[in-house]
């Protein structure tokens, strides 16, 4: 690892708003409880699209459920970043050499560029057509989201142990 990179993550780590967060008796595990929660509402959200997209509950308008979900992924966001950046800050030096926490990184760079590509160049809703015929490919981003969602996840566990 080069030594600037070694160096802010120590600078990192031993940041005061990092040893507050470790050395807080409620701080790091109240950090984690938002964390998952903002996990959950992302990734249910997205699930349930995606189910959608592979055929699942078929009386729901695609449309509508976008409408509805996919707000609701967006703004766990605003959960999960914040929480994700002051819990790495915790243990930045020890994570920053984790392949387990890189391959995590790549997992979500993966998951926002499939999001990225569904949406600008897949995804072309119609607010009157319930049951409109999705072409293979939205289907193949369906479980790939699942697929890498599953992934981020278990990533995130392992990390913890």
């Amino acid at each position: 690892m080069p030594l600037f990179i070694s160096d802010l993550l120590s600078w990192l780590e031993n940041t005061a708003l990092a040893a507050a967060i470790r050395q807080s008796l409620w701080l790091y595990p109240a950090l984690e409880i938002v964390h998952i929660t903002g996990i959950v509402i992302l990734v249910g959200a997205a699930f349930m699209f995606d189910l959608r997209l592979l055929g699942f509950s078929k009386s729901l308008s695609i449309f509508g459920l976008s409408r509805h979900l996919l707000p609701w992924s967006r703004k766990a966001l605003l959960l999960v970043i914040p929480s994700g950046i002051l819990l790495f800050m915790t243990n930045s030096k020890t994570l920053g050499i984790d392949p387990t926490f890189w391959l995590k990184m790549a997992l979500l760079i993966i998951a926002a560029l499939n999001v990225l590509v569904f949406h600008k160049l897949l995804f072309k809703p119609k607010s009157d057509a319930q049951n409109q015929e999705l072409p293979f490919s939205t289907k193949i981003s369906a479980l790939v989201s699942i697929t890498v969602w599953v992934a981020i996840i278990a990533c995130g566990r392992l990390l913890a142990y």
